[in-house]
Parts: structure tokens; sequence; C-alpha cells
């Protein structure tokens, strides 16, 4: 058969329901297999780094690897910054680009680029078809080491003059290569269980190893047999209900709540789960790490150590490590009541908050976030980038179940939120998806707007403005006008409801905070009456002091006024 024919079987065979790409001479023989053959839903987007964010969307939610098409040359390029996104946040993806001939790669042909060289620094493996008859074992290896121990993205390069040819491939006797399960040697699990009982005052941390090997009901398991706080990472949120009674928070210089750093600094031993303690996380070294001593558990071995030196390392899968572990504390008969410790994190969660009430025009921030946690119930999917508004979002928006906040945790890509918006909803059609943009980065990959519109994928995106009035407000204009009058946007600023309309899309408009929670309501009807993404964006005020330190978890600077008894 062709061999991108026994590519496309592969595919599918893999749990690829759906592709997001853009079409070009030197890949139209897969997107030709794909035709011939079925099975694989393609959504043509309008860059290619949309494809990856897309791809990267869908493979957060379902666990799946996504997979991302372009042709040769910049379209390879334009995938590197998604590439690297699924790197630094462990997701599971495949990019195939189309190539020039293989006689032409040293004659600098047309649009003839060097991409496995490009993309090898922020991908598992970057690999070129040579021959035909590696396709589907290239592509069954691709998915395994997408897969494997902390996944990640993979890129597969396809001369054309290689796609062309036709293979001896038999689909029927085929199947995907087996995953190695990464289990914890026993020994360092009974040390780890020693040391947790040790402690004083121990607190679980949660990164995103826990969402990703699926452990959620584990680490509850645990932390409720043995009564031990729990504290998320940004890329963990969601690995526990903050609504439960042993959750603590989030620990950071950033993204963190102020009873959660509070209570790290009581702390006298962490137990980290596929965490990796990032920078944004720890602040200063010398003053996260203290006294207290450090249990590190991470899939892949290279991690432990990487940042400082733990008292203990374990390699494993966080599955396979809490189910171990709840092995040999029920081995035990451990069974533990809440203790002085467990009270006093409680007491800190109830004290050491942040307001949230404002009434203020323009609105603050953090009263977006008391509606948006209000009026989403707990199995919405919330998608979030970079910028204040994930400060805001790790700080306010609470987050219940796994893979329900997904947010681009280390590369930070400025629009990331609407093509990976489209990959959530498209991984699950029946939910309610949210994305959560600032005004900056709505501009960026923007244009794939048109490609929800086009495919009708339906989801809501609140916009945070503060430039917008800020804009006014050095115009001299008073407060207090008619803006949907008086203003006039192209002088102004960027008018987003138009930018939504003129994609086929809708949009609406809120100054003030008891407008939040009609327009809230009016946006979820709409996008499901016109099935296509629907915009509230809300204006805030220009210069909002955002609570955080520039280096320490001890030194967080709150300049908002704190709720009595704090």
């Amino acid at each position: 058969m062709p061999a991108m024919n026994a590519v496309v079987h592969v595919l599918r065979s893999e749990g690829v329901d759906v592709a997001f790409g853009c079409p070009g001479a030197a890949i139209l023989p897969l997107y030709k297999a794909m035709e011939e053959l079925g099975g694989i839903e393609h959504l043509i987007v309008r860059h290619e780094e949309g494809a990856t964010h897309m791809a990267d969307g869908w493979a957060r939610t379902n666990g799946r690897v996504g997979v991302a098409i372009g042709t040769s040359g910049p379209a390879g390029t334009n995938m590197i910054t998604g590439l690297y996104t699924a790197l630094a946040d462990s997701i599971p993806m495949i990019c195939v680009t189309g190539q020039a001939a293989t006689a032409k790669l040293h004659q600098e042909a047309f649009q003839a680029v060097d991409i496995v060289e490009i993309a090898k620094p922020v991908t598992k493996w970057a690999v070129q078809l040579k021959e035909a008859a590696q396709a589907p074992w290239i592509f069954r290896e691709a998915f395994r080491v997408a897969r494997s121990g902390r996944p990640g993205p993979v890129l597969i390069d396809i001369p054309i003059d290689v796609a062309r040819q036709e293979i001896e491939y038999d689909p029927a006797i085929d199947a995907p290569l087996p995953v190695a399960k990464v289990e914890p040697h026993l020994p360092r699990v009974e040390r780890a269980l020693d040391m947790l009982l040790a402690a004083e005052r121990p607190l679980i941390l949660a990164g995103g190893g826990v969402i990703i090997g699926e452990a959620a009901g584990e680490l509850a398991e645990l932390a409720e047999l043995l009564q031990v706080p729990v504290q998320a990472t940004l890329m963990g949120k969601g690995a526990i209900a903050e609504d439960h009674p042993l959750y603590c928070g989030m620990t950071g210089i950033q993204t963190s709540q102020r009873y959660g750093n509070a209570s790290f600094l009581e702390s006298d031993l962490v137990l980290a789960l596929g965490a990796r303690f990032g920078d944004r996380h720890t602040g200063t070294l010398d003053v996260y790490r203290g006294e207290r001593k450090f249990i590190h558990v991470d899939i892949e071995p290279t991690q432990i150590g990487k940042v400082f030196g733990p008292d203990l390392g374990v390699v494993s899968d966080t599955k396979l490590f809490l189910q171990a572990m709840l092995r040999i504390a029920r081995e035990r008969g451990l069974r533990r009541t809440p203790g002085p410790w467990v009270a006093r994190v409680q007491e800190l969660k109830r004290t050491l908050t942040r307001r949230e009430d404002f009434d203020d025009v323009p609105i603050k921030a953090p009263r977006v976030y008391k509606e948006i946690n209000e009026f989403f119930d707990e199995d919405t999917y919330f998608v979030t980038a970079i910028g204040l508004y994930q400060i805001w979002g790790g700080q306010h928006h609470k987050a219940y179940k796994p893979r329900r906040y997904q947010v681009c945790g280390q590369a930070g890509p400025l629009g990331w939120e609407i093509p990976a918006a489209i990959g959530v909803k498209k991984a699950r059609p029946d939910a309610q998806v949210v994305g959560v943009v600032g005004d900056y980065g709505f501009q960026f990959l923007v244009e794939e707007l048109a490609v929800a519109a086009q495919y009708n994928v339906p989801f809501v995106l609140v916009m945070l403005n503060n430039e917008y009035l800020g804009l006014i407000r050095q115009a001299e204009i008073p407060y207090g006008m008619n803006y949907e009058v008086d203003i006039h946007y192209d002088e102004y600023g960027s008018d987003n409801v138009k930018i939504m309309e003129a994609y086929g899309c809708a949009g609406r408009r809120v100054f003030e905070p008891a407008e939040i929670r009609p327009a809230l309501e009016w946006a979820v009807k709409e996008a499901e009456r016109i099935s296509r993404p629907v915009l509230v964006e809300i204006m805030i005020e220009r210069e909002a002091n955002t609570p955080h330190s520039l280096s320490s978890i001890d030194a967080v600077r709150e300049f908002e006024p704190l709720p009595a008894g704090s």
C-alpha cells in the first residue's frame, strides 16, 4: 500500500481521531491518505503554531497523543514554539512535516530546511523518514517515545519522494508498541513513608506529574489515610479539589496564596510528586529549602537533583509510587486522625486569604475570578496562558478536578488560549470550555477564531482588558460617559468585540461588576446557539497592584486591604 496509507492506519490505531494542520505540496501524500481512508477528522488552521497548540490542548485534555501537520520549510519552523511548549509541560504530541525531495536537500531547494536539527532542542525525538519501509515503524516508535517516561513531543519529517512510495504493510497484524511502566524501588518507598511519618509538619506537593499520571485518586487517598496536607504547583492545579479539607494552597512568588506560602514555610518535610521545582514556585532557593527535608518522586531520573539535591529521590510513575505507599501503609495498619498540624494549616487557609468582593469601577481583577468561580461548575474546562492574568488565575481561580485547568506553565506563549481551547473542545465536545485571556495576548493567533467558526467549535472567552481604560484615561475622557456612544474605538483602543464579530463570532463588553454574571450567562447560551466562540470582554483597572514577590516566598507583598482578622 502507499506508505502514507500505512501511516494513517497507525495514527488511527494509536487513538488519533482528530488532527490539526495546514496542507501544502510536500505533505499532500499524507493528506491524500487521510482523505481516502477516513477516520481522522481534520481542522485546517490559519497558522501552523496554532495547529501545535490545538494538538497540545487536545492531548492535555484526554491524555492521548495530539497530532499537528504542516508542509515543508516555514511550516516546520512555525511549529517550534508549540513543540517547546509541549516539551516544557510534558505533553505528548507528534508534529509531522513535509519536506523537499531527498536529492534536493543539499541544494538549498525551495522550502528545504533542516527541520530535524532545528527541532532537536525542543523535542524528545526529531527524525527524518529516509526509507519508505520505515514509515509505520517510525510512527509507532514516535508514539511510544511521546508517551514514555516524562511525556513530550516528537517531530517526523517526510521527504515527498519517500512519501510517494509503496511498502508492504498489514495493519491487521499491527498494534501500538508497549510503553514500559516506571515502577518504584520498594526500599525507597519504605524510606519515604518512614520520613513522612517522622515529620511533625509534612506536606505533599502535587505537581503536573500527578495529573499526567492519572494519580489524583491515589493522592487524595494517601493524604486522607495519613492526614497530610496537600499543596499543588501551577501545573498540578486540580490534582486535588481546592475545597478539600487537606488542601492548603499554592506556594510561589507569583501564582500562590498567602496561606499556601505560610503553610509551606512552617512545614518540616515536603513530599514532591511529579514536580520540577520551577523558579516561579521556589523563588530564592535558600528560603525555599530552609531546614525542611525533601523527598522528590519523578518519572524522569534526570529531574531529580536538577534544581537542588533532595534528601531522598525516587524514580517512579506517580500513580505507581502512591499505590505502593498506600499498600505499605495499610500493611502497617496506619490510619491517622487530624492532628495539630492539620488544624494549623486549616486555620491559615481560613484567615490568610485575599479579598475578592470588590465593587470598584473600574473592575478589579480578583472580582472577575470570584464571578468565574461562582458561575461555572467544577466540570468546566478552563484554558489560560501567560501574563498578569496567569498570576491572578493562580491566586484566585479554583480548580476541583484533574485536567480542568489547562495552562501553558513554563514556556508561556502569548496567544496559546484560543487554539488550545479549540483542542480542548474537540477532545471533550460535550463539555463547557472557557478560555481566560488578556487583551494583549488575544491578538496573537486570533486568526484561529476563524477555525472555530468554520468548524462550529463553541466556547467562551473571558478577557481581562486593562489596556482599554488606560487609553481612555490618557485621553482625558471623563469617567462615567456612555462608552458605547461616546468613544471612537479606532482612536482610543482596539475593539475586541468587533474583532470577534469579524470572525463570525460574538462578544459583549462589561464595565461594572454587576454586569459580569449576566454577561457570562449570555455568553454560555450564545455560544451554544451559534456554535462558535463568544467573548466577554471585562474592562478592568489599568494599573492593578498584583500581590507577589520578585524573589522569595517569605516576602510576598499585599497591596489590597485584607479581610478582618488576616
